[in-house]
């Protein structure tokens, strides 16, 4: 971020706000957020605000596959069906 933009950054904001507002793409490699991929301005928080995007979209900002993004995708939601299944039991 340039001196002009982060002197502008009020209070009550975040980061990945001022970025999509100024479209500039942000330089703080430190930041959880920060993925290098300059189509979402450098930050995974404007990636998934921009809607859905294909398997191949998301392993291109990752730098993985398409197949390695889908076996993710499986490993998650067998894991999270396994935790509602045991909630659902407790109840």
């Amino acid at each position: 971020m340039n001196d002009d933009l982060t002197d502008q950054i009020l209070n009550n904001t975040t980061c990945f706000r001022e970025h999509q507002k100024h479209t500039s793409p942000c330089q703080k490699k430190s930041c959880r957020h920060w993925i290098s991929c300059d189509r979402f301005q450098n930050c995974s928080i404007l990636a998934a605000n921009k809607g859905p995007l294909t398997l191949q979209e998301i392993g291109d900002i990752f730098g993985v596959t398409r197949m390695r993004i889908c076996q993710i995708e499986k490993t998650v939601i067998k894991k999270l069906s396994n935790k509602s299944s045991i909630i659902d039991t407790n109840l």
